[in-house]
């Protein structure tokens, strides 16, 4: 591992989080794909070191402040899987793109309403490194039947990781 004092997680910390344990792979991929300096990252659900916590498809009187939360732990498993791969969540130059799966009914206006709860978490740790390009969807079930799921591409600092 990289010889890194990792200063955004300690913001991280700041901000009354931390990362699992673990986030294990439900099914035969990897969790993450180095070329270059690009970082592909393979979709997280809503779960918690394996433990589904959030489920889908959305109510109609459903609670945005929990459902944002839902894509939050999205992101976490995220940045778990981007400090395996570089040694330092410090590594991370800019975040390129997130793709945000919502479990939702037909016609369910606010997916993308829900996918920030992913999106705020990397700018607020990234400032403007962390702002990104975006697609938010609904689907209609997601793995374990989780509310959220999602993915990202990622640039790594040159010279400085693994």
């Amino acid at each position: 591992m990289a010889d890194h004092t990792d200063q955004t997680l300690a913001r991280l910390a700041e901000l009354g989080l931390s990362l699992p344990e673990s986030s294990p792979s439900r099914a035969n991929f990897l969790p993450y794909k180095r070329s270059g300096n690009l970082l592909f990252l393979a979709g997280q659900i809503c779960e918690w070191n394996g433990n589904p916590r959030y489920f889908g498809p959305v109510a109609p009187d459903y609670d945005l402040a929990a459902a944002k939360k839902a894509a939050e732990m999205c992101a976490l498993n995220l940045l778990f899987n981007i400090r395996a791969a570089a040694g330092s969540l410090d590594c991370l130059a800019e975040v390129l793109r997130l793709g945000a799966f919502v479990a939702a009914p037909a016609g369910f206006p606010d997916g993308p309403k829900i996918a920030d709860g992913a999106s705020e978490l990397f700018i607020a740790l990234y400032g403007d490194r962390g702002r990104h390009a975006r697609t938010a969807v609904c689907v209609s079930s997601l793995p374990a039947n989780a509310l959220v799921e999602v993915d990202a591409i990622v640039e790594l600092r040159d010279k400085v990781c693994r």
